[in-house]
């Protein structure tokens, strides 16, 4: 490239800012946008920019009005926008499910979490557990609530480590280098970050599975770009692109 052409490539950046794509959603859809913005991009989307956390902290955002072309969250979430006026009606397209699983620090053992018995004895043994916020997550709260049900309340209260999504907490759970650190949440966002594995799904009886869902946004600028997304998405030939993302 000469440096005419990259000083002109340098001051089309901006620009190139300005009109990519918006898009509020859940972390968990987080790696499947990745893998999917080239395709984007080399049929004619303007690049996509994204901001992935806790599904209650983006709904707020939405709600409070802040401009979007893209919504993608749970679709109890989504029909709720839908029908206070947020989202295009008729726009509405399942993902698919994700469920919520736990990982431990790439190249530590893997748990038995094979049972409720085997999970409870996994997370009290574990020195630190990292989620997403229980609160504002989806995961987040599941994982409460689970903590709740196998009576290791009051154990996890100084070992717990919130963050504002998944992905986020793995990360974190990554680099900290704590050992015997467990992690949970849901499976997108395990796979989704390095230095950390995933060991399994929930026992049955203490499992969550989450539809998530892409709609376009009523205040959406490039309407027309995010229904190309979305059909992006939900393509029948990036079957395989979803299922390594972690959507069933």
């Amino acid at each position: 490239m000469t440096a005419a052409a990259a000083n002109d490539a340098d001051a089309d950046e901006p620009a190139r800012k300005q009109t990519a794509l918006r898009i509020l959603s859940g972390g968990a859809a987080n790696g499947l946008v990745t893998r999917l913005e080239p395709r984007f991009i080399r049929e004619g989307g303007p690049g996509v920019e994204g901001d992935f956390g806790a599904v209650g902290m983006m709904r707020d955002r939405i709600v409070a009005g802040e401009a979007v072309d893209l919504i993608i969250l749970t679709r109890a979430l989504i029909d709720a926008l839908s029908q206070s006026g947020h989202v295009v009606a008729g726009t509405a397209r399942d993902l698919g499910a994700v469920v919520t699983g736990v990982a431990v620090r790439s190249g530590e053992a893997e748990p038995d979490i094979s049972s409720g018995a085997a999970l409870a004895q996994a997370l009290a043994q574990a020195p630190t557990l990292y989620v997403p916020h229980t609160i504002e997550s989806t995961a987040g709260r599941h994982v409460a609530s689970v903590i709740d049900a196998l009576g290791l309340s009051a154990l996890y209260g100084p070992r717990l480590r919130q963050f504002a999504n998944g992905q986020t907490a793995m990360a974190a759970m990554a680099e900290d280098g704590e050992e015997g650190a467990i992690g949970c949440t849901q499976i997108t966002e395990i796979l989704n970050t390095d230095g950390v594995t995933y060991v399994g799904d929930l026992p049955d009886q203490y499992g969550l599975k989450t539809v998530y869902t892409a709609a376009v946004s009523t205040r959406a600028v490039q309407p027309d770009a995010a229904r190309t997304l979305i059909e992006i998405l939900v393509d029948p030939a990036e079957q395989e692109t979803r299922r390594a993302a972690g959507f069933a």
